[in-house]
Order: structure tokens, then sequence, then C-alpha cells
């Protein structure tokens, strides 16, 4: 058997190992996010999704364009990213099928959701003021960070989803998930975030393997960003 015969047949073996599927929603899994906005008329908005990722003291959030959070965003340019803990599990499915939105919008409304004005009230949590922006924290959340929005791009035709690209100004953390003696680092081993994966809520395990990754000091990453939010 030749080598290029003998390369296909290794590739068509590990290929076979998969299985070609079409899933409809593509959440692998990632950190659950409460995002606490104000509403036009001054009152907390608590909105629970998962479509998030950070780079330095930059996040980006994807909100479909008519979500109520989506219109506080646009309209204020700032919120806070309270990010449960997986023991919070029951205060965010509390919010699941609620919206700020009065009428509810049509799609939402065949998918089971109902108006709840007061979103905190319904979730069980606290709203605590923040430092740099107007809409509250949720005291119970063991990391809480205030963020202003910085540019909006939209996905995909027709406008439907937004990606909101938000910038950091405070960053708040439970003595319980900071790291003993250190004013800059969380102990991943105490920090337990309630993780979405296809739509079911789960938590963090232990660690599975030592990353050399993390051999690199977290001061090598600090951005302008981080030097920016210290003036304010």
């Amino acid at each position: 058997m030749s080598d290029t015969t003998t390369t296909a047949t290794t590739a068509t073996t590990i290929a076979g190992e998969h299985a070609r599927i079409e899933p409809n929603i593509l959440y692998f899994g990632t950190p659950v996010v409460l995002i606490s906005t104000l509403n036009e008329d001054g009152s907390p908005n608590l909105a629970p999704m998962s479509s998030a990722f950070w780079l330095g003291w930059r996040g980006l959030l994807g909100l479909g364009a008519r979500a109520k959070t989506a219109q506080n965003l646009l309209r204020t340019r700032e919120c806070v990213l309270n990010l449960p803990s997986d023991a919070l599990a029951p205060a965010v499915d509390r919010l699941a099928l609620t919206t700020g939105s009065d009428p509810v919008p049509e799609r939402k409304w065949e998918r089971g959701y109902r108006h709840v004005a007061d979103k905190f009230g319904r979730a069980g949590l606290t709203p605590v003021p923040s430092e740099t922006v107007a809409p509250p924290r949720a005291a119970e959340c063991p990391v809480a960070m205030e963020t202003v929005v910085e540019a909006v791009h939209p996905i995909g035709e027709g406008g439907g989803t937004l990606a909101f690209e938000v910038r950091v100004q405070r960053v708040w953390a439970h003595e319980g998930i900071r790291l003993a003696g250190t004013d800059d680092h969380i102990d991943p081993d105490a920090w337990r975030p309630l993780i979405m994966s296809f739509q079911k809520l789960y938590g963090l395990g232990p660690q599975v393997h030592p990353s050399t990754l993390a051999t690199i000091p977290e001061r090598m990453y600090r951005s302008d960003d981080l030097e920016r939010a210290r003036s304010l």
C-alpha cells in the first residue's frame, strides 16, 4: 500500500469518528451574566444572558436588538455585568421567560415570556449602588463589573442581533473568591461560575490538569483600559 493510500485511509478513519449534525443553537458552555441596566423611568432591569466573552478590560455581549437590555444599552450606553456563582442558579432560573419589555415582543410571547417589572425582586437579589455607572450591582453575585458601551456591531443580516463592545470601569469581587494576600487576583479554585450549556445550568468542577499558560504572570496582560479606569 502506498503512502498516499495509507494517509487517505487514516484520514477517513479519523473523520469517520464524527457525525455531521445541524444543531439549532451552539451554546457549548459559557458563563451566565446578569446584566443590569436602567429603564426609561429610572427603574433597574436585570436580564440573564450567556453570549459574552472578555479580552483585557473589554467585553463583547451578544443580544437580540429588540431585547429590553439592548434597548437600554443603546439609550444609556452603560450597564453592570453581574456574574452569579453556581449557588445562585435558582435566582437566575427565576428570571427565565421574563422580560422587561411591555408589551412583550411577539417572538418572546410565542416562547412563553411574560413581562416582569421588578426583576431584582423576582430573582430575590439585592440592588446596591455602583460607583461609575447608574445601574446597580447585584450584591449576591460574587463578581460585578461596571461597564460603558464603546461600540455596537450588527451581526448577520437584518440587524436582529447586536454585539455590544463594553469597556470595564470597575471590578468588584467578594472576599471569598479573592486570592489571599493580593488585591488583583481572583482565586480560580474558589470561584465557581454558573455555566449555561445548551440552555441548561451547570457548575464548574475542579482543575483537571496543570496549565502551562498559567505560568505567565497575570500582570503581563494589563491594558491601558485598566489605567484609564483608575483615573475615574
